[in-house]
């Protein structure tokens, strides 16, 4: 609960400075978190990045400001950050479908998107089981593509990837992996800011986790010395392993005491059969402690 009050500090923070410059460093510092963290746990819980909902905000409250009449849309325009009327008539014009200057002449509809206050909704109770790993540096060897991102059912640029490998490569790949998890796993990293409007793209890795040296015609990712919170998921694939991911940022992360770390999240699965009525998954997340 207190990481949702802290995540609404911050907010208000926004808020009070939407026309003037926001720190972004000391929004995070009354969110009692990393920057990395504070973006990351607001694209989650909103569904868009924290640099669209404060243009939205800016928009929103500029349109109030021109339809009063008050002010010259050159000056509106510099509250809000805009350096050139063209500028802001362009982001305006994006937004709410007109330009700035036709809300003075007559009275349209506009969009008004209101501020945001987080709140946690008890549903259900189903436990999430999780465990908490300190490991060493290590190296996530395989193949990497960059892929669209994709919230439900399964990604076909993913799927491609793993109709790629033969019996042959897979087993040269289990023959490097020698620390956990161990067999094969998926890693994913370097994604787009639009994730959580499931825009934009990741990469994402098909290999092993280990400390051997990569050979030449694989691809390595570099993952250092770090905490790990380990979730497992047992139940039909892809469903239930999706809702433990997104429950792992907009119901764990609130109430923890730990924040996002940087680092790749990875997916290990137990076995192939993904028919299984209790197919079990386990997906690794970088953490740190608040």
């Amino acid at each position: 609960m207190d990481g949702l009050g802290n995540l609404n500090e911050a907010l208000n923070y926004i808020e009070e400075n939407l026309a003037e410059d926001i720190d972004l460093k000391e929004a995070a510092r009354l969110a009692r978190c990393s920057e990395y963290h504070f973006s990351r746990m607001f694209s989650f819980l909103a569904g868009i990045t924290l640099s669209e909902y404060i243009r939205r905000r800016r928009l929103t409250l500029a349109a109030f400001e021109l339809q009063t009449g008050v002010l010259r849309i050159m000056d509106v325009a510099v509250k809000y950050g805009y350096s050139s009327a063209d500028a802001f008539s362009r982001a305006f014009q994006s937004l709410h479908g007109i330009s700035p200057s036709s809300v003075k002449s007559y009275g349209p509809s506009l969009k008004a998107y209101p501020r945001l206050t987080f709140q946690l909704t008890i549903q259900g109770g189903s436990a999430m089981n999780y465990r908490i790993v300190e490991k060493e540096s290590f190296r996530i060897v395989g193949i990497m593509r960059r892929v669209p991102i994709q919230f439900t059912g399964v990604n076909p640029e993913i799927e491609t990837i793993w109709k790629s490998l033969s019996s042959e490569d897979i087993d040269q790949l289990k023959r490097l992996s020698n620390v956990e998890p161990l067999g094969l796993i998926q890693a994913s990293t370097n994604f787009s800011e639009g994730r959580m409007e499931e825009k934009g793209e990741l990469d994402h890795y098909v290999g092993v986790a280990t400390t051997k040296q990569c050979p030449e015609y694989l691809t390595k990712l570099e993952v250092p010395a770090a905490t790990w919170a380990v979730f497992e998921a047992v139940g039909p694939f892809p469903d239930t392993l999706q809702n433990v991911w997104g429950r792992i940022y907009s119901e764990w992360f609130p109430s923890a005491s730990y924040e996002l770390a940087r680092g790749p999240e990875i997916l290990w699965n137990e076995n192939k059969d993904v028919s299984s009525p209790t197919f079990r998954s386990e997906v690794w997340i970088p953490i740190l402690k608040r």
